[in-house]
């Protein structure tokens, strides 16, 4: 029975893709910090998916989730790196707590995450990591987000070429306007929503469901040769000039 571990895995991508994956007949293991987002995915998801707290900035929380997840799989044949915070903010706004809380979590806690993990990774598995469409496309207030989450699309072509003796794939997905609970969370009214729906080509949001099913496709034998890509699940924006 293959084996996954989510990051980030509590809501939704993370939470879809746990969902689907368990239902494809994956043993699957979530992490979260937020004490509601766990509480309610421990309720709801089935009763085998392991739910975990853990704090990707937290060394001994990183450590103790791969003695977890080592106890109870043995190995990892899925690592999707999908923890990250947004906290929009003009440039001029940063402060530095901010700036080191980003980092800290949108990459530095998703790199050694991964360095620990490679321990547990089976060879022929899959390392699936989200970035984002912001990565690339410019949205004002977004400096912050994107350069720590394009961090780890910069890093993806020498990742792919280290662990490629291994046989483990490395791939990312970016998503573009999702319908989850991060529009809540950061506030976006109806206005905000409706002129994002406009730039995009299929005038609607995605769904997580539809982004979990690219990382179930990048995590199967199916994309069995597929290495080092980005894959842009957003509805086509960013296509018009």
């Amino acid at each position: 029975m293959p084996t996954a571990l989510i990051t980030g895995g509590t809501t939704g991508i993370g939470r879809a893709t746990a969902e689907l994956l368990h239902a494809r007949g994956y043993r699957v293991a979530v992490t979260g910090q937020n004490r509601d987002s766990l509480a309610r995915a421990r309720a709801e998801l089935p009763g085998d998916v392991l739910v975990l707290r853990s704090d990707a900035r937290v060394p001994a929380d990183t450590d103790a989730l791969m003695r977890t997840v080592s106890e109870q799989f043995g190995s990892i044949d899925l690592l999707f790196l999908n923890a990250g915070i947004f906290r929009p903010s003009p440039v001029a706004d940063v402060t530095e707590e901010s700036f080191d809380e980003q980092v800290d979590i949108n990459f530095k806690g998703q790199y050694f995450t991964l360095q620990k993990a490679l321990a547990l990774m089976n060879d022929g598995g899959s390392i699936v990591l989200t970035v984002g469409v912001g990565a690339r496309r410019g949205s004002p207030g977004a400096t912050l987000g994107a350069a720590t989450r394009g961090a780890l699309l910069a890093m993806l072509p020498s990742l792919a070429l280290e662990l490629a003796p291994r046989g483990i794939r490395v791939n990312a997905v970016s998503p573009g306007a999702t319908d989850t609970p991060l529009l809540d969370k950061l506030g976006v009214p109806s206005s905000g929503r409706e002129a994002m729906r406009a730039k995009i080509p299929f005038d609607r949001f995605g769904s997580s469901q539809e982004v979990a099913e690219v990382v179930a496709f990048l995590a199967s034998d199916a994309a069995s040769y597929v290495t080092g890509q980005d894959v842009t699940v957003a509805g086509g924006y960013g296509l018009g000039a």
